[in-house]
């Protein structure tokens, strides 16, 4: 597919629909407000689906997996074929996204765009290679143009496939030794913050770890300076191939006005860029939880985010996402089962 879908515009979410459901909420047997945030889910669900009864019961969830040449420069703590052993462990069901995906009931997806380790002919992964990883951002960019749109469009297919199977909700979920540096880079590129700030220890770096890897950042930040006047190009300098898959689902979803359940710090970091590239992507992304990965607070700032959960988790894979479907899935059961005022014979506060 070429690049022609990236110009379709946004879906607009249904304003009409978000004016009823604050009226349906001032008038339910509670004061107002006192269920916090998730009266703000509920309410956000109706003006996306367009639906006086919003829901997050289908539920699709897509992992991206991939490998970054940036590894080389031992900015994790784990080794590289990581990726692909957990890629075997995610279609196996023994990975925690795959667990929470079964209690969900959730349809799931896990898609190989690029781990260094080929994956052949392995049941339940979607073979979407874009090369075996990327190339090293700290000595040039990441992935070429025609890499960059392989992988977006490997989202979009995720994106295209959840909205023909009639999903509620869309869920994307990463894979990828030394992806965090890719999302550091990403992230300070997008929103010019230091990285002081926005780095943190991954996998689980000690303290030289962390100040090595600001060493690799610095180094990603200057070669490819010029990548950063564009979101982009600067996809294409700083991601990796799983990072513009995330960004592909979350501009498709925008498009197609499918909701989207954001994970932690590498999935905000795509779901910036979505916001970068594509005027109003921001309205269709529901953030799930607050992740312990130090530059996540940063993003989710210049995203103007409150998620609705902070469990101290760092995993990934989606989890925190999946973790946040269970209190949707209420925010819309309160929203739709409660009775109003008048409905319980209830004297309210007028």
């Amino acid at each position: 597919m070429t690049d022609n879908w990236l110009q379709a515009p946004a879906a607009s979410p249904s304003q009409t629909h978000r004016e009823s459901a604050l009226a349906r909420q001032s008038q339910l047997t509670k004061p107002p407000g006192s269920l916090g945030l998730l009266e703000a889910a509920a309410v956000e669900l109706s003006a996306l689906q367009g639906r006086d009864k919003p829901s997050a019961e289908r539920v699709h969830i897509a992992i991206f997996a991939g490998d970054h040449g940036v590894a080389a420069e031992r900015v994790s703590a784990f080794p590289q074929e990581v990726t692909a052993q957990m890629v075997a462990n995610f279609a196996a069901g023994g990975a925690a996204i795959s667990v929470l995906a079964r209690e969900l009931n959730a349809s799931f997806s896990v898609v190989d765009v690029g781990t260094v380790e080929p994956i052949p002919g392995l049941p339940g992964v979607t073979d979407r290679r874009v090369a075996a990883g990327t190339a090293n951002l700290a000595v040039g960019p990441a992935m070429t143009y025609e890499q960059l749109q392989r992988a977006l469009d490997a989202g979009r297919e995720q994106v295209d496939n959840a909205v023909t199977a009639g999903c509620d909700v869309f869920i994307g979920g990463e894979m990828g030794i030394a992806n965090t540096t890719a999302a550091t880079a990403l992230g300070c590129a997008l929103t010019g913050g230091d990285l002081a700030t926005l780095t943190g220890p991954g996998t689980g770096l000690d303290t030289n770890g962390v100040r090595h890897k600001m060493e690799v950042l610095a180094r990603s930040l200057t070669v490819n300076a010029e990548a950063r006047a564009a979101p982009l190009t600067s996809l294409q300098a700083f991601g990796g191939f799983e990072i513009a898959a995330l960004t592909g689902a979350y501009l498709r979803a925008a498009q197609r006005g499918l909701p989207v359940v954001v994970d932690g710090f590498i999935c905000t970091a795509a779901a910036l860029a979505a916001d970068r590239i594509l005027p109003g992507a921001r309205a269709w992304m529901l953030f799930s939880h607050q992740s312990q990965e130090p530059g996540h607070q940063a993003i989710l700032e210049a995203l103007d985010a409150e998620p609705l959960l902070d469990l101290a988790m760092r995993l990934g894979e989606g989890s925190g996402a999946a973790t946040a479907v269970p209190l949707l899935r209420l925010a819309c059961a309160l929203h739709n089962g409660m009775h109003t005022f008048a409905d319980a014979g209830v004297s309210d506060a007028g």
